[in-house]
């Protein structure tokens, strides 16, 4: 029988839902703080909100950030390699992992820490012994290639050339999906709160501009830097938050910096604001207050709850995640644009622009008989153009059942592909965990397990009743079984 853990069930991918038994782990909450390490050891339940409060009461905060930080596991993070807005100066996941306590395939259980150089026959999991005799060695010598070059966020495929460059095999766990263990328990790194925070917003008349001040962004070390495009700007202008100076603006440019204290916070500011203005900025605007920094983060989320109260229009995230190498973001997006419009189709696009990765998310009328080919046609000419720029499908959500079919065109490397099913098969070689996710099953498609068809038979209505509470009230963090008033 197939195993899928699962923790909030967030994931955008199709990662958590599997055929067979799913594991929900997401009551493992546990959160120990260890003041004299500065790490934290936390259940895989445990929430992302939770977990940097915990180390915020202590002086420390774990930096990595997505946006659905407030209700994603811990586990859900490590299984899909998650990032963030702060992913520009903190990395993502991986970086911050320093132990795993993981249940294999064979039901064997092993705590593996970062710098762990070998895994001998007391290690008590067959499949860590195996992965020693039978892939370390050519794993090192070959994964070290298999990258998207230039590219500064992936989540897609295993992390075999981070391994090839650690020799951590914490490195491929992270990612993985559940596909190649069930992590019940996780170490984490911490880092000291910031001193200073101060945020800009800049608009711009250009795409092309908005790429170039992105990398000067980065260069000068902000630690946030977010695109809002002009999709996005529309959505935001039709419900009434949009600022009158921001229309017509081809995009906006959200940054924050951090500091020691409030005199390198001025000195950073000072010197972005001149950079943004070089870049052509029409207007660049600060907030440096608490308030103030507070209203102006609240347009990146402005877009979400005026979506959710069109009765015909569902967002759609199917080309939700690529991320291509920063210098290739404009031609991105313009591509993007295009392969919509040939579809008919409108789409909100924000995204990372420090890291060059792009959120896309269509919406569709699902009453159009067409809506389903529609939705292949665009991820198809999308994939081929992420495959051209050299970028990733996945930057921070995996590739879930979404993606994993289309995984041989994104990885152009002839070795990545069997590199990645020799990783599966040391760990899981009866493919009962996740299977179907990383490497997909045969003739498995990408958009089979689509949940928007309006001609799919309707649930159960206690079912149907819990689930849209979950959607209307983002309550992915609640129990499910919970929403329909049992506990069994």
């Amino acid at each position: 029988m197939s195993i899928t853990p699962r923790g909030s069930g967030s994931s955008m991918s199709g990662g958590a839902i599997g055929s067979g038994l799913i594991i929900d782990l997401s009551l493992m909450k546990e959160i120990t703080l260890d003041h004299a390490t500065g790490r934290v050891w936390c259940g895989p339940g445990a929430l992302r909100g939770d977990i940097d409060r915990a180390a915020r009461a202590a002086g420390l905060r774990f930096p990595v950030d997505p946006s659905s930080g407030e209700f994603c596991t811990i586990g859900g993070m490590v299984a899909t390699n998650a990032a963030g807005a702060h992913t520009l100066m903190y990395g993502s996941t991986r970086e911050w992992v320093t132990a795993l306590d993981c249940i294999f395939a064979d039901g064997s259980r092993a705590t593996i820490r970062r710098g762990d150089a070998l895994y001998s026959s007391d290690s008590g999991a067959p499949p860590l012994e195996q992965f020693e005799r039978s892939l370390r060695a050519s794993l090192a010598e070959s994964g070290a290639g298999v990258r998207h070059a230039g590219v500064r966020k992936e989540s897609s495929g295993y992390g075999v050339a981070h391994f090839a460059r650690t020799g951590d095999v914490i490195d491929l766990i992270v990612g993985s999906e559940g596909t190649l263990a069930l992590v019940v328990g996780i170490e984490l790194e911490l880092v000291p709160t910031v001193g200073a925070t101060a945020s800009l917003r800049a608009t711009f008349a250009d795409l092309d501009q908005v790429a170039s001040a992105a990398s000067m962004v980065r260069e000068l070390g902000a630690s946030v830097c977010e695109l809002l495009d002009a999709t996005f700007l529309k959505i935001a202008e039709s419900g009434g938050v949009l600022p009158k100076f921001m229309r017509g603006a081809a995009a906006v440019l959200l940054i924050e910096i951090e500091a020691d204290d409030d005199a390198g916070s001025a000195l950073q500011t000072k010197a972005l604001k001149a950079a943004l203005t070089e870049c052509g900025a029409l207007s660049v605007e600060q907030a440096s207050l608490p308030a103030e920094e507070r209203e102006l983060w609240d347009l990146r989320h402005a877009a979400s709850p005026i979506l959710a109260k069109d009765p015909v229009l569902r967002s759609v995230q199917v080309i939700e995640d690529a991320a291509v190498p920063p210098e290739q973001m404009s031609a991105y997006i313009r591509g993007v644009r295009a392969a919509l419009a040939r579809q008919r189709l409108d789409a909100v696009i924000f995204g990372h622009a420090g890291d060059g990765h792009v959120h896309v998310n269509p919406l569709v009328d699902v009453r159009d008989p067409e809506w389903r080919a529609k939705l292949d046609a665009l991820l198809n000419e999308v994939t081929n153009l992420v495959s051209t720029l050299g970028g990733t499908l996945s930057g921070e959500h995996g590739d879930g059942r979404l993606r994993a079919p289309l995984l041989r065109r994104a990885w152009k490397q002839p070795n990545a592909l069997d590199l990645f099913r020799a990783v599966k098969d040391t760990f899981d070689p009866a493919n009962i965990l996740n299977p179907g996710v990383k490497l997909p099953l045969t003739g498995q498609q990408p958009l089979e397990a689509v949940k928007y068809d309006p001609t799919l038979e309707p649930l159960p209505v206690p079912a149907l009743v819990a689930l849209e509470k979950v959607a209307r009230d983002k309550a992915y963090a609640t129990a499910r079984l919970s929403l329909l008033g049992t506990s069994s």
